[in-house]
């Protein structure tokens, strides 16, 4: 039994290592660019040597690749979380908004590189593709619900009203996660409001 438990331990470790890294990956990325950042620069952020780094990545690039799929996989969960379980027929639309918003504003929070990460020019051009299967997803949840809620509005008005439901929610984001603790809870009541303002219009406030 002994003998058994050691290899788990080690791979416990292991992973626990992987995501340290990665996650003093997403600092430095964010902080000086991707192309400045280098294996030593993230070894030291993340308190371990070069020659433990290379334990566990090759090179920078396959830090970058193993951040993305992180990153993807991540926000893919949270977005499922916000929208895959709700009845959007029956919901008044405030506790709409506040389900369909809360999971994704909890993963920008708990990845504050991301944005940063991910909107740089200097990303290699496959690594920022990553996220597009999973926000061209998200459009898609979106305009779901629309149609769920305004069945008679035509699809291209569908499509637009989620494109800029989806473009105001990550302009104000950026906004709630730069705010200090304090005032982060404020940030998000006034983003709730902008999005149910820009909805109610649309969808209603009532559930059926």
């Amino acid at each position: 039994m002994a003998d058994e438990e050691r290899p788990r331990r080690r791979q416990a470790r292991g992973e626990r290592r992987m995501a340290e890294i990665l996650t003093a990956a997403a600092r430095v990325f964010a902080d000086i660019g991707y192309e400045a950042a280098t294996t030593n620069r993230i070894a030291a952020a993340a308190g371990i040597s070069p020659g433990s780094l290379y334990q566990f990545f090759a090179n920078k690039e396959a830090i970058a690749q193993a951040l993305a799929d992180r990153f993807v996989a991540d926000m893919g969960a949270a977005h499922r979380e916000a929208f895959d379980s709700l009845d959007f027929a029956a919901l008044e639309l405030p506790e709409l908004v506040d389900r369909m918003a809360d999971p994704i504003v909890a993963f920008n929070l708990a990845n504050p590189g991301f944005k940063a990460l991910f909107a740089r020019p200097d990303m290699p051009p496959g690594l920022a593709a990553a996220a597009r299967p999973i926000q061209a997803a998200l459009l898609g949840r979106v305009e779901k619900m629309i149609a769920v809620r305004a069945p008679d509005l035509p699809a291209a008005d569908r499509a637009r009203t989620a494109r800029v439901l989806v473009r105001v929610f990550q302009a104000m984001i950026s906004m709630v996660t730069a705010a200090d603790e304090a005032e982060r809870p404020a940030e998000i009541r006034e983003m709730k409001k902008v999005l149910l303002g820009y909805l109610e219009p649309v969808v209603g406030r009532s559930g059926s």
